[in-house]
C-alpha cells in the first residue's frame, strides 16, 4: 500500500518575513548608533577649535562659559521641569548634584576654555580625553582597589608616551611653544576633574541625563561670580563671535552631544559607544588646520597617534 509522500516542511512565509524585518531593524539600529557616535565625536572634536577661536575673537574664558551654560540651561529647562523632582536636582539630591557641578559644570568649562587661551586646540583634544582613562584607572585602584588588566595597562602606557611627546614639544624641544605648557596644565586639571566626576557618578549610579540637566542648571548659580570677578569682553565682541560660542558651546555641545551620545549608548551599548572617542583628536587636528591654521609639528602628530592607539587599546580591554 503506497503512502502519500508529504512535501518537506517549510517555515511559514509570515515567520520568514518577521525574521527579515528583525534583521533589517537590527541593521538600522546599528547604523543609526554609528551615525550618532560619529556625530558626537565630530561635535566634541570641533569644540576645542571653537574654544580656541574665542581667543582670536577677543572673548574671555568667563564669556564663553557664561554663554555656554546660559544657552544650554534655557534649552534644557522644559525637560528639567518635566523630569527633575525635586527641581532642579532630581534623584541626585542637592549634595551630590553640587559636588558633580563643581567637577563637571561651569568650573570645568572655565578651566577648559582658559587652557585654550595658551595652548593650541589639538593639545586639549589629546591631553584631556587621553588622560581621563589614566586618571580614572589610578583613582579606581586607589579608592576601590580595582586592578587593570595587562592590555589596559599597555594602552595607558601608550597614552602617557604620546602625552609626553606634547610635553617635550612644550618644554624641551629646540623650539618650545611659548605659554603652551600653561594650557597643558589646565588640560591636566580638566582630566583630573572629569575622572573624579566619573568615579563619583558611577558609585552613585547617577543617570547621565539627570546629571547633565542638574549640572547645567546649578552652574547658573556660579555664573554671576565669574561675571563679577573675571574679565568680561562680551561688550567689545562682535555678534557673529558671540553667536558662534552660544550656539556651538551651548546648543551643540551642551545639548546636542548629550542626546547623540546617550542615543549611541542606547543603540550600541556603552562599550561600543566609547570606541568613537579616539576620533576626537583627528577631528580637532583637521579642523584646527582648516579653521585656525594651526599645523601640528611632527612630534605632535606622533604623540597624537600614540594617544589614539593607546585609547583604542585601553577602551577595548576588558
Amino acid at each position: 500500500m503506497n503512502r502519500a509522500v508529504r512535501p518537506p516542511e517549510t517555515a511559514p512565509a509570515s515567520a520568514i518575513g518577521e525574521h527579515g524585518e528583525a534583521d533589517h531593524a537590527a541593521t538600522r539600529r546599528l547604523w543609526l548608533g554609528i551615525c550618532c557616535g560619529l556625530l558626537t565625536s565630530l561635535i566634541w572634536g570641533v569644540q576645542a577649535v571653537v574654544s580656541r577661536q574665542s581667543v582670536a575673537d577677543g572673548l574671555s574664558a568667563a564669556d564663553v562659559t557664561i554663554l555656554r551654560f546660559a544657552v544650554a540651561s534655557l534649552l534644557l529647562l522644559p525637560l528639567a521641569l518635566r523630569r527633575m523632582r525635586p527641581f532642579p536636582v532630581g534623584r541626585l539630591g542637592w549634595r551630590r548634584a553640587l559636588i558633580l557641578t563643581a567637577l563637571a559644570g561651569a568650573p570645568y568649562a572655565l578651566v577648559l576654555v582658559g587652557g585654550a587661551t595658551f595652548a593650541p586646540a589639538l593639545h586639549a583634544s589629546v591631553i584631556v580625553p587621553g588622560l581621563i582613562p589614566v586618571m580614572t584607572v589610578a583613582l579606581a585602584f586607589a579608592v576601590m582597589g580595582e586592578r587593570p588588566g595587562q592590555w589596559r595597562m599597555l594602552g595607558l602606557a601608550l597614552v602617557l608616551t604620546g602625552i609626553g611627546a606634547f610635553g617635550w614639544e612644550a618644554f624641551g624641544s629646540s623650539r618650545p611653544q611659548e605659554s603652551a605648557w600653561i594650557g597643558d596644565l589646565f588640560f591636566v586639571a580638566n582630566a583630573v576633574m572629569w575622572s573624579v566626576f566619573g568615579l563619583l557618578a558611577r558609585r552613585w549610579g547617577a543617570d547621565a541625563i539627570d546629571v547633565t540637566i542638574a549640572t547645567c542648571l546649578l552652574s547658573l548659580l556660579i555664573l554671576p561670580v565669574f561675571a563679577l570677578t573675571m574679565p568680561m569682553r562680551l561688550g567689545d565682541a562682535t555678534w557673529p563671535a558671540i553667536a558662534l560660542q552660544a550656539l556651538y558651546q551651548g546648543a551643540l555641545v551642551g545639548v546636542g552631544a548629550l542626546f547623540l551620545y546617550t542615543k549611541s549608548v542606547e543603540l550600541l551599548g556603552a562599550a561600543r559607544a566609547t570606541l568613537f572617542l579616539p576620533l576626537n583628536p583627528v577631528v580637532t587636528a583637521l579642523a584646527g588646520v582648516a579653521v585656525l591654521g594651526e599645523y601640528p609639528s611632527a612630534i605632535e602628530v606622533a604623540g597624537m597617534l600614540l594617544v589614539i592607539a593607546g585609547m583604542s587599546v585601553a577602551l577595548r580591554a576588558r
